[in-house]
């Protein structure tokens, strides 16, 4: 499937949409708003959830997929596009041969360290830390099983043992190991520290945790950001509980690295630590693959209630708009983490997680105990705490509902607290400008062949082939291409000399799109059969444009009238449907379909 189909997959345009226009309602079957992309008074701008589309019948007269909205919303070119959706979506980009090997190397390299970080464990130097582990419950299965270990006591160990098998010292700085200086020898990024590897999804040693265990400072260090780490990215030990979580369609988010080892220890293997931060929304991302439904487990006299507050609501934050999955919060006995509760009665672990409560209401529940609201400037922090969790509600009704719940927990009228939350949605980093997801669903497979438009394919095919037939498609408009990538390629293709400038001026998502047409087998033909039949498909291809702005026309008519008259007005729609006509007529005048 391709970066793009995959990234359209996990998208509803309507969320997408609603994220930058607030104002877009529904009518009948569709959606409408005024046009975002010019200023007008009746609402011109439709969206088709059916079809995942939009289309202005206003001044702009231009429509299309979710990728081309943000696109122009965020004015970005269609790689940063691409690679902007496939971070919101948790889309892996493919990538080069070279770079995909790089990745390899890196991997390959953290999973050294890991194995020399546990043979250091079981050395003469891991007496100390060996005891740790033992007095916080872990069995040696589980300790082999997550691969813990120890960081020497040498500032330059680990970097020597991996030079000797062979690995560059750019490559051991690059995986995040060795910290290099030009003002001072490079020395290992972790020293005398219990180490536990983080896993990608995929079961590679991404990065790692180090935890002291003399009582320096900080007590917790992890991998620096590097290629192939990235703590709002991953998840510590998914790649375990995965499996359990698909099989339950439930998982159960913690803290720690200890939490969640303590849990698969004592059988709970559908546990994962958020490594002791807000849920992201990659993680979210990441987590919807396997489940429907996850609760967060955090410790209950966690230090800072309000930084606590302020971590569970970024979570929720990040799964607004995800109406098909759910987020719980689980009720620890004060004192008690997930860890300490688990190693002391895993049934009462298990009955807590089954009494999970919904994490909004946890939130609002827990306003009084974590801001003083005997003053108004307690009660106005909590409406600046939950302005955007208000905003992110799914629809009106939502949002009135927590207007008064949040009156009633503050004791002011709903008139109040709506002054205190000023006009207008909170601007810069607001959730309703976060592009919302659909859940994924599986790939094509068997059935890919029937997904692929094969009248765009032949068409771009022989242009990039034959390049001089370029002039009987000067005038094609791109919407007859179905997908963006052929109307960025082909757009593309008209401005360049040669096939030559072509590729180098290509992304290199483009780029395989370019080699994969130019590699298509196309009939041999003489060049008037080649000029005919580019001239049929670019006919063939106007032709299908304009029936599918009939349809989407036909769908804005056939709605109620009362949405109708709302919508560009009857009458304008009515007049692009006899231009829509009168055009499919000129096109067909003296020349068989």
């Amino acid at each position: 499937m391709a970066l793009s189909d995959e990234i359209k997959e996990r998208l509803d345009i309507v969320d997408v949409v609603t994220g930058y226009v607030p104002s877009l309602q529904r009518a009948g079957r569709n959606h409408k708003a005024p046009c975002p992309f010019h200023a007008e008074r009746t609402p011109s701008f439709v969206v088709f959830p059916e079809r995942q589309s939009w289309r202005c019948f206003g001044a702009c007269a231009t429509g299309g997929d979710v990728l081309s909205f943000v696109m122009r919303m965020e004015k970005l070119t269609f790689a940063d596009t691409l690679a902007l959706l496939a971070t919101r979506t948790g889309v892996s980009r493919p990538r080069s041969q070279q770079s995909r090997q790089h990745i390899n190397v890196l991997h390959r390299i953290n999973a050294s360290a890991a194995a020399f970080f546990q043979g250091v464990l079981r050395s003469g130097q891991g007496i100390a830390a060996r005891a740790y582990l033992q007095q916080r419950g872990l069995d040696a299965e589980t300790i082999d099983g997550f691969q813990l270990g120890l960081s020497p006591g040498s500032g330059t160990t680990l970097k020597e043992h991996l030079v000797s098998l062979g690995h560059a010292e750019e490559q051991i700085v690059a995986a995040g190991l060795v910290m290099h200086s030009e003002d001072a020898p490079d020395r290992d990024m972790f020293v005398s520290r219990l180490m536990f590897p983080i896993h990608d999804d995929q079961g590679n040693v991404a990065g790692f945790g180090a935890r002291s265990l003399d009582g320096s400072e900080p007590k917790y260090l992890n991998s620096p950001r590097t290629e192939i780490f990235d703590k709002g990215r991953i998840l510590y030990a998914l790649h375990r509980a995965k499996g359990s979580i698909r099989e339950q369609w439930e998982g159960v988010v913690v803290e720690g690295y200890m939490d969640a080892i303590a849990a698969h220890q004592y059988g709970c293997h559908n546990v994962v630590a958020s490594m002791g931060t807000a849920l992201t929304e990659h993680q979210v991302a990441l987590l919807k693959r396997f489940g429907k439904r996850f609760v967060m487990a955090m410790d209950a006299d966690a230090a800072g209630r309000q930084a606590t507050f302020r971590s569970l609501r970024d979570s929720w934050l990040a799964l607004s708009g995800a109406t098909d999955v759910s987020l719980g919060m689980v009720l620890l006995p004060f004192g008690k983490d997930p860890d300490e509760l688990i190693r002391a009665d895993v049934s009462a672990w298990r009955r807590s997680v089954a009494e999970s409560k919904p994490l909004l209401d946890y939130l609002f529940d827990s306003v009084p105990g974590v801001w003083d609201l005997s003053t108004s400037a307690g009660k106005q922090q909590v409406v600046d705490e939950l302005r955007h969790v208000v905003y992110s509600m799914g629809n009106v009704f939502d949002v009135d509902t927590s207007y008064r719940r949040l009156a009633y927990i503050l004791e002011v009228s709903v008139e109040t607290l709506k002054a205190s939350f000023g006009s207008g949605r909170p601007q810069g980093a607001s959730p309703s400008r976060r592009v919302q997801q659909r859940p994924a669903v599986a790939a094509p497979g068997t059935f890919e062949a029937d997904t692929r438009d094969l009248l765009t394919e032949h068409t771009v095919a022989m242009v990039l082939q034959w390049p001089d037939l370029r002039r009987y498609v000067l005038d094609l408009d791109t919407d007859c291409l179905e997908r963006w990538e052929d109307r960025q390629l082909f757009t593309s293709w008209l401005k360049c000399s040669s096939i030559g400038e072509l590729q180098q001026g290509l992304d290199e998502d483009l780029q395989q799109r370019a080699e994969y047409y130019l590699s298509l087998p196309l009939p041999p033909m003489d060049l008037h059969e080649r000029e005919q039949a580019v001239m049929d498909c670019s006919h063939h291809l106007e032709v299908r444009r304009l029936r599918r702005l009939k349809e989407e026309e036909g769908l804005v008519l056939g709605q109620d009238a009362g949405d109708v008259d709302g919508v560009a007005g009857l009458e304008a729609v009515s007049e692009q449907v006899i231009e829509t006509n009168e055009r499919l007529r000129r096109l067909f005048h003296g020349k068989p379909s």
